[in-house]
């Protein structure tokens, strides 16, 4: 009986071991030897630098009035103009998606009691804008005809065709896999085989960036200065899992 408890609590430490080493480092490399996966596991990543091509502009009205009739009618109003100013600016219908529509209460607490003061409107849409340079002018052109109404909530780059720079990244990643795992096998000391397992994941990308426009701008019809838009960078990332047979 003694001897067994002396196996058990030999296989628990070795055990215990092996994990310890399998979770050291950022990067993953496993290699196992049971009967569901066998031989070397491996990941490897590829990332490409893209600079953006298209701009999505979050932006639209909000109007608050006593009355929801004149706050609809006036939201209306302002939507229109913006539309106008989008079309103006070269922008196709395609490319305009509402994204949000609301009629709210305002209220507010009178003498311990919740009290209905008015109510507002918001209409908020989605905008590609294709020629990323004049993202700045369209929203210009946004405030402009919105005026004290304009919301601009925000601004995302992207790629409109992402597919080819996911086909760099990809090998980038399985050369990757594939360098690390001839490393792991010549420095263990043993031959790679075929590959009996591959997997990929494609990272999200894009870059957010927010621009407010103050309300004494807007009141002036324009604003006072153009708004400088930085398009910057993007990083397009594919990650493989590679399973290898040992000799």
């Amino acid at each position: 009986m003694k001897k067994i408890w002396l196996v058990t609590i030999g296989l628990v430490v070795v055990v215990m071991g092996l994990m310890g080493l399998a979770s050291c480092g950022s990067e993953t490399a496993t290699i196992t030897s049971n009967n569901q996966q066998t031989g070397l596991w491996i990941n490897g990543e590829g990332k490409v630098e893209v600079t953006p091509d298209v701009a999505i502009l979050t932006l639209g009205i909000e109007a608050q009035e006593t009355s929801v009739t004149v706050a609809q009618a006036k939201a209306s109003e302002a939507m229109d103009k913006v539309m106008q100013a989008l079309k103006a600016q070269g922008i196709e219908e395609k490319d305009i998606q509402t994204q949000y529509f609301s009629i709210n209460q305002v209220t507010n607490w009178l003498d311990n009691k919740e009290q209905i003061t008015g109510y507002r409107v918001t209409n908020t849409v989605t905008v590609k804008v294709r020629a990323i340079a004049k993202a700045g002018d369209v929203i210009d052109a946004v405030v402009a005809a919105g005026g004290d109404l304009s919301r601009v909530n925000g601004i995302t780059f992207t790629v409109d065709e992402p597919a080819s720079y996911y086909v760099q990244a990809r090998e980038l990643a399985i050369t990757h896999a594939t360098d690390k795992a001839k490393q792991m096998a010549d420095k263990a000391g043993f031959k790679l085989g075929k590959i009996t397992y591959i997997t990929e994941n494609s990272g999200n990308y894009g870059i957010n960036y927010r621009n407010y426009i103050s309300l004494e701008d807007a009141a002036m019809g324009t604003s006072a200065v153009p708004t400088p838009v930085s398009i910057g960078s993007l990083e397009i990332t594919a990650t493989v899992n590679i399973a290898y047979e040992i000799k």
